[in-house]
């Protein structure tokens, strides 16, 4: 499994969603690859009001926040 964090600079509510990312504890490391939604105007229609957003390479799923740390496990499993 790998994750999209779909962010973009100078967004609060994206260094809260890391920090929790950051902080919750995972059985094993999941790669994660950080996409700023600026970089591309259909990011930016499609998050551009959702962000915050992690998203499962293997499954598709997202998780839009606010999410707890139970939520992002249980997203994780």
């Amino acid at each position: 499994m790998e994750l999209i964090f779909y962010t973009t600079s100078q967004c609060h509510l994206c260094e809260l969603a890391e920090a929790l990312l950051v902080s919750t504890p995972m059985p094993e490391p999941i790669p994660v690859d950080a996409v700023d939604i600026a970089q591309s105007e259909m990011l930016v229609q499609r998050y551009g009001t959702r962000i915050p957003v992690l998203h499962r390479s293997d499954t598709g799923e997202e998780l839009d926040w606010p999410f707890t740390s139970d939520q992002l496990t249980d997203f994780l499993r």
